[in-house]
């Protein structure tokens, strides 16, 4: 059995340990929720404040050339580009996670009708984050066509001579599970589909190779393992070959060729480029450099394959001793055990009292989420920047007394909160 010691030795040896001194975390508290939103940067609070009283304080509107406010969309995205597998010039930091998907679905569509035009279904996995699935049926009404939803392990088997865009979250939000990235665009395009991932639990938490799996469209979020703050601007990448085919339909005129000189008619840039809309918000897109620092300061340990080996270990490890230490309490894992297969998170799975147990861990101080379904989910996210091995030790001891004691079946823990 894994002791507490045990995982104090690990930390000891962990080439990353000294990373998580560049977050601001409360004390007494375990942090298991990096999935939904990143901690807060130590470095974020002033460099937000200088952008507030001396950038736009002091510097105003000539701010937009002098402190480098123009070129942020393009210069975040070449920083989520080396994350992601992306070049340099193919990526900008813009919007929301929905708002780029409908860019780019807008886009999939217009090439595949173009190409053609008797492929009319949009083929994506019916437990994909929900946001996903309203945008493409959204779209797929607007233009007469079906939206197709089927399990994870029948997308191979549903895509045909119909199929135009298979849409798919890499690492599903519920569950953990991850895609094979290149053997499903592969698939895809041997049917002759378009695929769009949504990478917004793989960016910054596991290692993504979009070019290497000739990807076609690419969307993702800011605030979750790129810890920009809560609603930080989204990214979206298109792969060269698309960029300049079809306009998408936010023709705002940020994505004009020449945005300053101020024609009636819209002319879209080149590139990448086109796929931005309005003004960007740019004391948002302060914040969200600030995380990606955070993320980026991992290079000189390994970078992205050194996160990767890290939280494969904790998830391992909260697995192992969940099993240990908490059996016969009901709980199962919903989470795969092969590394191939898993995410940066472990999602446990009870028939009854999930809710109220995440609530009890949240009055600990460790704090997770949950996810109604059949069954219920409590969901966890093991972010490998600034997670030690002896949080998860005491995490689980947390989950344990909660379970032995009952204590997850007082009525406080019941009350439903607006955000689970």
């Amino acid at each position: 059995m894994t002791t507490l010691q045990d995982c104090r030795a690990l930390d000891a040896q962990d080439p990353l340990h000294g990373l998580r001194d560049l977050f601001t975390l409360p004390e007494g508290v375990i942090y298991l929720d990096g999935n939904s939103l990143g901690p807060l940067p130590k470095a974020a609070p002033d460099r937000v404040a200088r952008a507030v009283r001396e950038e736009w304080g002091g510097g105003l509107i000539r701010s937009w050339n002098t402190a480098g406010w123009y070129e942020m969309p393009g210069r975040l995205g070449d920083r989520i580009a080396t994350l992601i597998g992306a070049g340099a010039g193919e990526v900008v930091a813009t919007d929301s996670t929905s708002i780029n998907l409908f860019k780019v679905l807008s886009a999939a569509l217009s090439i595949a009708a173009a190409d053609a035009p008797q492929r009319r279904v949009v083929l994506s996995e019916r437990s994909n984050f929900p946001t996903d699935l309203y945008i493409a049926e959204g779209l797929c009404r607007e233009r007469g066509l079906e939206l197709k939803l089927v399990e994870a392990e029948g997308i191979a088997d549903a895509l045909d001579e119909r199929s135009a865009v298979l849409m798919l979250t890499h690492v599903n939000y519920r569950t953990g599970a991850m895609h094979d990235m290149a053997a499903v665009t592969r698939a895809a395009h041997a049917a002759g589909a378009l695929v769009i991932w949504d990478l917004a639990h793989s960016a910054g938490a596991v290692e993504v190779d979009l070019r290497g799996a000739d990807a076609d469209f690419a969307i993702g979020c800011g605030y979750k393992y790129l810890n920009g703050g809560p609603g930080a601007p989204a990214f979206v990448w298109v792969h060269p070959r698309h960029a300049d085919r079809f306009w998408q339909p936010l023709s705002g005129w940020w994505s004009h060729a020449a945005p300053f000189a101020f024609t009636p008619d819209y002319r879209p840039a080149a590139g990448i480029a086109r796929y931005l809309c309005g003004t960007q918000p740019i004391l948002s897109m302060t914040a969200l450099e600030c995380g990606l620092d955070t993320v980026l300061a991992a290079q000189p340990h390994g970078g992205m394959q050194a996160l990767r080996r890290k939280s494969l270990a904790l998830t391992d490890l909260f697995i192992a001793l969940v099993e240990e230490r908490c059996a016969g309490h009901g709980l199962g894992l919903a989470t795969p055990r092969a590394h191939a297969q898993r995410g940066s998170q472990v999602c446990l799975t009870r028939e009854q009292g999930a809710y109220a147990i995440v609530q009890a861990l949240v009055a600990r101080g460790v704090i997770g989420d949950f996810r109604a379904g059949i069954p219920d989910i409590l969901r966890f996210g093991f972010t490998p920047l600034y997670l030690r091995f002896e949080d998860v030790w005491h995490a689980v001891e947390h989950l344990r007394q909660v379970l032995a004691e009952g204590e997850w079946k007082r009525p406080e823990f019941h009350r439903q909160q607006a955000v689970t």
